[in-house]
């Protein structure tokens, strides 16, 4: 083992953390720790990440998750669509205790490591919800806030999270060096949507190199435009007549 690692079992070994995890995490940085460590123990033992991104979880991963709470409004609902393994919306929680955070995510194997993790950590800001986005619309309550860090095109991620959202919210989406050309070819369909307002913003800055880069996408009176609308009215009356309630995980 080289100086400067932790041993996490034999799939890899967990550098420590960067000096930006000490400023960016600050007196919660040994949970970010113990949630790196589970991440590429436990994590890559059940398919969550795969054992080569072991050694860069800190600046990938963590950090770069952790660097959207900048542009996050205080005190908000926020709804991470997609959650895998936990991210962004852990390290989210982690270095913002304001947040009220759900972690949405379908399959069961990722869902009961989310919810080991929340419990480990005592996250109690933090609910896991097992379910698709377009399934659980009508049962969650709306929320101010939605990310995504899905490997998906803007248009697609656009249309499972927007419908998510209250009213002039707007979701965040984690995206690399091709958000700029993303955003063009999405929109026709954010329109659509009922997207009034969208920005790439690059977070971080004074710390990671490179710096997050982030889409905004902005909703006006109508999150998801008329069709969800039309779903959520219909949704709404037959709830009224005993409609069944969302999936959540055991």
């Amino acid at each position: 083992m080289r100086e400067g690692t932790t041993p996490v079992g034999p799939q890899a070994e967990l550098p420590e953390p960067p000096p930006a995890a000490h400023a960016i995490f600050g007196d919660r940085l040994p949970d970010a720790v113990r949630y790196a460590e589970l991440l590429a123990d436990i994590g890559v033992g059940r398919g969550l990440i795969g054992p080569r991104e072991v050694p860069r979880l800190w600046e990938r991963h963590l950090l770069n998750c952790a660097v959207l709470a900048e542009v996050i409004p205080e005190q908000v609902s926020v709804c991470d669509v997609g959650s895998g393994a936990g991210l962004p919306g852990i390290p989210l929680a982690l270095v913002r205790p304001d947040l009220r955070i759900t972690l949405l995510e379908p399959l069961l194997r990722r869902t009961n490591f989310l919810h080991e993790v929340v419990e480990l950590l005592g996250l109690d800001q933090v609910t896991v919800v097992r379910g698709r986005a377009e399934e659980v619309m009508n049962d969650v309550t709306p929320v101010h806030v939605v990310t995504a860090r899905a490997v998906a095109p803007l248009d697609r991620l656009a249309s499972w999270g927007v419908p998510l959202l209250r009213p002039y919210g707007e979701m965040l989406a984690l995206k690399g060096d091709t958000a700029e050309q993303e955003l063009r070819a999405a929109r026709a369909a954010l329109a659509k949507l009922g997207v009034v307002g969208t920005s790439v913003l690059h977070v971080g800055e004074e710390l990671l190199d490179p710096p997050s880069t982030v889409v905004r996408v902005e909703v006006g009176e109508s999150p998801g435009g008329v069709r969800f609308a039309a779903k959520r009215a219909k949704a709404a009356r037959r709830g009224g007549r005993g409609g069944r309630g969302g999936r959540r995980s055991p």
